[in-house]
């Protein structure tokens, strides 16, 4: 099997070293990753400007490509500039967790998007921050439980969050908002994001953020295609 391995941490994060090392259990692996930091990049993609793609010495055995830009481009550069065919595209192990409503920001979400456009399978990895190691140690149960179910059958494209202790593995829907931002002005006078977290501490196993703050593995099936299929329905009914 050919597994491509990306992030938005940048090539040099724990996480990915974490993840692409596991995968190699799986088949040959190909790491594309951002050259810095692109967290809550979300989907974007550079095609105004030129930037560098560098081959790098990485973990061994493993063929490992900087790229400088963001998540999805390195998917894009995968496909179309390394002209690469993978049989499963890995992203993460992501130092924050990607739930809700922040899927939306997840450049770590938004690579497993760009690789179904590819037509290729896809599972973002999520943890709390800095419990990459913990959270891989729950890599290979997460796995057999994907496979016991046929789960990338079903849906090819699959957003897992894990908590430290690991716990139980739950089928989970996107919830809402669980995290907010606000801004603090600086001495220069510039404004800086500053997160803070809303959760309620409800529990309702069926909704990512509700399963993993309650110790619990959330795997949730995404999908790229952006339509309101009820109110696409009522527009027809209405139109018609």
């Amino acid at each position: 099997m050919n597994i491509l391995v990306v992030n938005d941490d940048g090539i040099e994060a724990a996480g990915i070293r974490v993840l692409a090392g596991w995968a190699r259990k799986l088949g040959d692996v190909t790491v594309v990753a951002p050259r810095t930091q692109q967290s809550a990049k979300s989907h974007s993609i550079n095609i105004q400007t030129a930037f560098r793609v560098e081959s790098v010495d990485w973990l061994p055995g493993v063929k490992a490509v900087s790229v400088d830009s963001t998540p999805a481009d390195c998917v894009r550069v995968a496909e179309r500039y390394l002209r690469g065919q993978y049989d499963l595209v890995l992203a993460g192990i992501n130092r924050g967790y990607n739930m809700g409503s922040d899927i939306a920001y997840s450049g770590t979400c938004a690579a497993i998007s760009e690789a179904a456009y590819a037509g290729w399978r896809a599972v973002a990895f999520s943890t709390w921050p800095d419990s990459c190691e913990a959270a891989g140690r729950h890599l290979d149960r997460i796995w057999a439980f994907i496979e016991q179910h046929s789960l990338l059958d079903i849906c090819p494209l699959l957003n897992v969050n894990i908590p430290p202790e690991g716990g139980g593995i739950l089928i989970t829907r996107q919830g809402g908002t669980y995290f907010r931002d606000t801004y603090d002005e600086q001495e220069d006078r510039t404004i800086k994001a500053r997160g803070f977290s809303v959760y309620d501490g409800s529990f309702d196993p069926q909704i990512d953020y509700d399963a993993v703050f309650n110790g619990c593995i959330s795997v949730t099936p995404l999908s790229v295609d952006r339509t309101d299929r009820e109110a696409f329905r009522k527009m027809l009914n209405v139109v018609q």
